[in-house]
């Protein structure tokens, strides 16, 4: 009887969306790009793609559980994490068309005890993560025995009311899953049901998602799977967590397919109708004007030129990622149970680009180290303050203040990609031939950067081995961090625990950090011994040599 029912499953799954007959070499190609990503003999997950309708892969990968050593199934159940944030923003927006409320309708209107000492908070602020709201996840209070713990949505909402807000609402962006708790809760005032029921009663069962669950502990949910991580180098479950505390912002299960099913739903207005789901689909503005990248739910990007919607999420043992490209109706998701996988944006980017017929392709251009140096400069943004590029040592950096180092690697004229990401310099030039600035372009929104102050050029220099070894040692950081300095290969390295990073000599006794923004000035006594380092980035710290 069971395997009838597959069966059947199968015979109106693939009656819903036609499976296309699409050509080997870019199945390969996926298969190949995701090889890459599963650990082999680990965790895995399932990944399916589709275009217009059509599944042009469908696969799954890995283990659903290592201690039974199951193998993992396209229809097995994960914990979306965040990716639930556009389900509560779309519940919101059906009790808007609803007449319940309004986007423009203040936090206080619902919740009148709720201490914003006359701040106004909207329904918008709330969705667009631009209240001010401290995330309650990132709160002290949220600790190891606080994740064992069932709590009601007001005793969650209790963990971070009292505490002050970040900004003014709506003069910024800082992701806050306590905003989406908000919503949660104004759905159970409104409609007089559990979040987890109004979900299943107006999106699941009309959409007939019916691998989709509001995530409960003592419920048996059939096809759920354990959720893993990797700690010095071992494979061991994830931490517990009630599933109380992510609520309508990450406590949501589903499937691949039942995904595919909720962008098909929405795309044929069967739960909000399409003005409602373009304003939730398209990029917030700030009070000053400025883009944000993220609508009701969604972040808003685009792939190879095209707009695309996307949104991941990460729970303990699981990572997930949808995006869809509505105009190519072009769908992908990953889900993951294993939370150490990595960033799988750029994974979900890749596959959509195929998808697209447009992949992403970076051939790698040599350009001389004296050549690089037109483009070192401190640049600016009304918005985000500065970043700086310098030259070091024939390879450009892209920092800002204080901050890592990341590698540009050029690929075309005055075209740099971001090593590690999908996202490009592209410098500008005046009518003279002289940069004055650059545009990031990549998966998000695109930003313009105008140059600002040029940097003098800092050169390393040789040292001798008998003058670094002066400066090797272990550094005392007040009150307790250790900082180890180490000679290896005739070259100088600074160490905290496990995490080294090459020092540069660009005087006798300063260095700068390979990797990050940071200036090392080793203190020497009249008698030429060291005795203390001092460390600037963004402020200054001294360390005695122990």
């Amino acid at each position: 009887m069971k395997t009838l029912f597959r069966l059947l499953l199968c015979f109106f799954f693939s009656a819903a969306f036609q499976i296309s007959s699409y050509g080997q070499p870019e199945i390969t190609t996926y298969d190949s790009l995701l090889g890459t990503i599963f650990p082999k003999d680990g965790p895995g997950g399932t990944v399916l793609i589709s275009k217009a309708g059509k599944i042009l892969f469908n696969k799954a990968y890995g283990k659903a559980n290592l201690e039974l050593n199951v193998p993992m199934r396209t229809d097995h159940v994960f914990r979306l994490g965040s990716v639930t944030k556009q389900f509560t923003a779309v519940c919101i927006l059906k009790l808007v068309e609803e007449g319940k409320l309004s986007l423009e309708d203040q936090l206080i209107k619902f919740i009148p005890d709720y201490p914003l000492n006359g701040k106004k908070i909207t329904i918008a602020n709330l969705l667009t993560h631009t209240s001010g709201i401290k995330n309650y996840t990132g709160l002290s209070a949220f600790n190891e025995n606080l994740k064992r713990q069932d709590l009601s949505p007001k005793e969650l909402i209790a963990l971070f009311k009292d505490q002050p807000l970040d900004f003014e609402p709506g003069s910024n962006y800082k992701y806050s899953n306590s905003g989406y708790v908000l919503l949660g809760y104004i759905i159970e005032k409104l409609s007089g049901r559990t979040y987890g029921e109004y979900v299943q009663k107006n999106i699941f069962e009309p959409l007939e998602m019916s691998n989709s669950y509001h995530d409960e502990r003592v419920k048996v949910i059939p096809e759920r799977i354990s959720g893993y991580r990797k700690r010095n180098g071992r494979y061991e479950n994830s931490e517990f967590l009630s599933m109380t505390l992510p609520y309508a912002a990450g406590s949501l299960l589903s499937t691949t397919g039942d995904l595919l099913k909720w962008y098909a739903g929405l795309e044929d207005g069967k739960v909000i109708n399409k003005a409602s789901l373009e304003l939730a689909q398209t990029s917030w503005h700030l009070a000053n004007g400025k883009e944000i990248g993220y609508g009701f739910g969604w972040e808003i990007g685009n792939i190879q030129g095209s707009k695309a919607i996307k949104h991941n999420g990460i729970v303990n043992g699981f990572f997930t990622d949808v995006i869809y490209l509505p105009a190519e109706q072009i769908f992908v998701s990953i889900l993951a149970n294993y939370e150490n996988i990595g960033d799988l944006d750029i994974s979900v980017a890749k596959l959509a680009a195929i998808a697209l017929g447009r992949p992403y392709i970076f051939n790698a251009k040599v350009i001389e180290p004296a050549a690089l140096q037109q483009y070192q400069a401190v640049y600016s943004n009304p918005y985000e303050g500065e970043r700086y590029i310098t030259n070091q040592d024939g390879i450009l950096m892209y920092y800002y203040k204080g901050g890592g180092k990341t590698r540009l690697m050029p690929y075309g004229t005055d075209i740099f990609l971001l090593e590690n990401s999908l996202n490009s310099l592209m410098f500008k030039r005046d009518g003279k031939g002289t940069i004055n600035g650059y545009q990031i372009k990549g998966t998000g929104i695109t930003s313009t950067w105008k140059k600002s102050t040029g940097i003098p050029l800092i050169n390393r220099i040789s040292l001798s081995s008998q003058i670094l070894i002066r400066y090797t040692g272990k550094y005392l950081f007040e009150p307790n961090m250790l900082f180890e300095v180490i000679l290896e290969k005739g070259k100088l390295f600074g160490r905290v625990g496990n995490d080294q990073k090459e020092l540069i000599p660009f005087e006798e006794n300063k260095f700068y950090a390979n990797d990050m923004d940071a200036t090392i000035i080793f203190n020497r006594n009249k008698s030429g011994q060291t005795t203390s380092l001092t460390k600037i980035q963004n402020s200054e710290m001294t360390a005695k040599k122990l």
